[in-house]
């Protein structure tokens, strides 16, 4: 990896409102960033899609190699993949190498280190996939629970099936266990014990809103149907059953946008941007924002803000486009309010006033 730094500011008015952003690009040279995740004020930990661990303080500008013993197979959208830092251990989601060209969405923990991580899986895709499509692996913790989105790996009315876990959103224990009210337990007998919610396809971005405390999801269509909206006990988003507004990339009509009986996304994007990751905005640096959603998104290569209230979408603006990039990965610095970028050309973003 170069190793390069850069200082160096651009100040421009974003596009549909008069609000100063400043970038400052603080790495470069980064092979396939895929994640971050803040450790504390002053240091993060980011992925490579590649399978590498980095440590970075952001005080003295200093990165370096956390080594781990992680299988990781780099195939297609898989690799190594998102990250989350949390009470001294690290969580991170991978595509995991299952022998015979297969792999799956897989999560492991370990107690941080800043040279070494020995990490232990704590949650396997079930079952394994020969596919380079659709891992989706984000990860964010609420309570005591930690939820996954697995993606459909390409298989589309897999999605469908809760005996297996590709298309779906997974709800377990910090140590991999079923939680004993998922639904499985409630009114889904037939589900597994770690699902939470299915009938997704890719989903790229999830948050906890610090302001309602719900779980909110972005997802990828086809050619087409991006969408936001929120998880929810037991429901479905219908894949492959409905299209959301999007087309197979033939051409050819899947499904409806959506119909009673399934999940009803907030805002649906035709044509696609290629949704990615998200947050609630929480902080000081940009306050009118607090509240509404951030959407990073890759083909588009904006970052949009999505005003909505009780689940309603009530308008969107676009905060830039073009500027650094396919954005990858999007977080809030907890102190500050600045956001921190990764982008596909291999560069970490902070955005500020």
């Amino acid at each position: 990896m170069k190793k390069f730094i850069f200082f160096f500011i651009i100040i421009f008015y974003a596009n549909l409102q008069a609000t100063e952003i400043k970038f400052e690009k603080l790495l470069d040279g980064l092979i396939k960033p895929w994640s971050l995740s803040f450790i504390d004020q002053e240091n993060i930990i980011f992925t490579s899609k590649a399978g590498k661990l980095f440590f970075f303080n952001l005080k003295e500008k200093k990165i370096s190699e956390i080594a781990h013993n992680l299988l990781i197979t780099e195939h297609g959208q898989g690799g190594l993949l998102d990250v989350l830092y949390y009470e001294n251990q690290v969580f991170i989601s991978y595509s995991e190498n299952r022998n015979n060209s297969k792999s799956s969405t897989s999560v492991a923990k370990g107690k941080f280190n800043q040279s070494n991580i020995k990490f232990k899986n704590i949650f396997r895709a079930e079952p394994p996939i020969d596919s380079g499509y659709h891992f989706g692996s984000r990860l964010v913790i609420k309570g005591n629970h930690i939820y996954i989105t697995a993606g459909e790996r390409g298989k589309g009315m897999i999605a469908q099936d809760a005996t297996k876990h590709p298309g779906s959103i997974i709800r377990v224990n910090l140590d991999g266990s079923a939680p004993k009210d998922n639904p499985k337990f409630k009114n889904k007998k037939n589900w597994l014990p770690e699902i939470f919610q299915i009938g997704v396809r890719n989903p790229q971005g999830i948050a906890l809103s610090p302001f309602d405390n719900k779980i909110y999801l972005s997802n990828h269509g086809a050619k087409g149907g991006d969408w936001f909206g929120t998880s929810n006990f037991g429901e479905n988003y219908g894949w492959k059953i409905l299209g959301w507004g999007g087309t197979n990339y033939t051409g050819t009509k899947i499904g409806p946008k959506w119909k009673p009986g399934f999940t009803k996304a907030i805002k649906y994007w035709v044509p696609s941007i290629a949704v990615s990751a998200i947050v609630i905005y929480k902080g000081s640096e940009f306050k009118e924002w607090n509240g509404d959603a951030l959407i990073a998104s890759l083909k588009d290569q904006s970052l949009r803000k999505i005003k909505f209230k009780n689940n309603k979408f009530i308008n969107e603006k676009i905060i830039f486009k073009g500027n650094i990039g396919r954005i990858r990965d999007i977080k809030i610095h907890k102190e500050t309010g600045e956001l921190y970028m990764l982008s596909d050309n291999g560069e970490l973003w902070k955005i500020f006033r």
